[in-house]
């Protein structure tokens, strides 16, 4: 015979309604006790009992889930974050639903409908180039949503980004305080807001220290184009300017593609370096490499938990033209380290 709430209650002599809100994750929300909740989750583990969550959902209106669309999850940093967000998740009651858009606006799309169509309860999203319609729609539908890493600021939605004019502005001054003055930008996805900040916190510290923005020392990598593009990009970079003297990576990617044409073209990259995040490898690579280390368990944590307050709002019916939402909009730092 299937094990019920009921049969749970019964022996443990609480009420059906205790017990459902331990199982749900909502014991500490409830002010229930950490002994309580634990025995329910024990007998409810040594009866195998798995809760009917069609039926809940239909009775609640939730269905516990939150879904996260990321641009690759093969990205080390979107694999952390996704690791953060889920165990945040968890810890509320939340499970969570991943896809991976491949920076594909129509998989991105489909991803969303898909997730729409689960009923997933929220949506936290890293957005492609286009996205900006359909995360229009979704606020206009009053669909709770949050975007990290890159954002509209036109748009009346939440999101969680870095501080990239900053953290790139004191890494290079720390670049030309080490001596650099002819410092390589290699940066992608231009067309993004956080991909331009980044751009503007490099040339403002070079402006304030009397160097001057040469266009050589720029390159654009898509990959879009093929894989290869980095290695005609840094190639026109050090035919045009051989003596480069720092480089400026604005994504670790930038930087592990770098390293495999150093590689490959035998250059020793023996100039000072600097990169928005880092990769695991880059303590064998270049362990002296100045970084600004995203936040990743503050990104997860903050996400969740905006996201939560936000559906929170949309279940209460607050949503009106009398009372509307205010977007929670938040810009965390990294962590600079500098190593050289």
């Amino acid at each position: 015979m299937k094990p019920s709430l009921k049969n749970i209650a019964e022996h443990l002599g609480l009420s059906k309604t205790t017990v459902s809100w331990v199982l749900t994750g909502q014991a500490e929300q409830k002010n229930i006790s950490r002994a309580t909740a634990e025995k329910v989750l024990e007998y409810a583990a040594l009866l195998h009992y798995q809760p009917n969550m069609v039926a809940r959902s239909l009775l609640t209106g939730e269905t516990k889930t939150i879904g996260l669309i990321l641009p690759s999850i093969a990205d080390t940093f979107y694999s952390h974050v996704a690791r953060e967000i889920e165990s945040n998740a968890r810890r509320k009651g939340y499970s969570l639903m991943i896809g991976s858009s491949e920076s594909d606006i129509d998989r991105e799309d489909e991803i969303v409908r898909l997730f729409k169509a689960k009923r997933v309860d929220g949506i936290i999203l890293v957005p492609t180039k286009r996205s900006r319609m359909e995360v229009q729609r979704l606020i206009a539908e009053g669909y709770p949503l949050i975007t990290i890493d890159r954002y509209f600021p036109e748009l009346d939605a939440n999101y969680i980004i870095i501080n990239n004019r900053d953290s790139c502005y004191m890494l290079t001054k720390h670049l030309i305080g080490k001596g650099c003055r002819k410092i390589a930008l290699l940066t992608t996805n231009a067309y993004l807001m956080t991909m331009g900040q980044r751009r503007e916190g490099v040339e403002d510290a070079l402006r304030e220290s009397g160097l001057p923005i040469d266009l050589r020392l720029y390159g654009e990598v898509d990959f879009a184009v093929d894989e290869k593009n980095i290695h005609r990009v840094l190639d026109k970079v050090f035919t045009e300017v051989p003596d480069v003297d720092g480089i400026f990576f604005t994504t670790h990617i930038l930087a592990l593609e770098a390293f495999r044409y150093f590689h490959e073209k035998g250059i020793k990259p023996d100039f000072e370096m600097a990169c928005i995040h880092e990769a695991p490898i880059f303590s064998v690579l270049a362990p002296k490499m100045n970084v600004a280390r995203m936040p990743v368990d503050e990104i997860g944590k903050t996400a969740v938990s905006s996201l939560i307050d936000q559906m929170k709002y949309a279940r209460a019916g607050a949503i009106t033209k009398r009372r509307p939402y205010i977007p929670q909009r938040v810009t965390l730092s990294c962590a600079l380290e500098f190593r050289s």
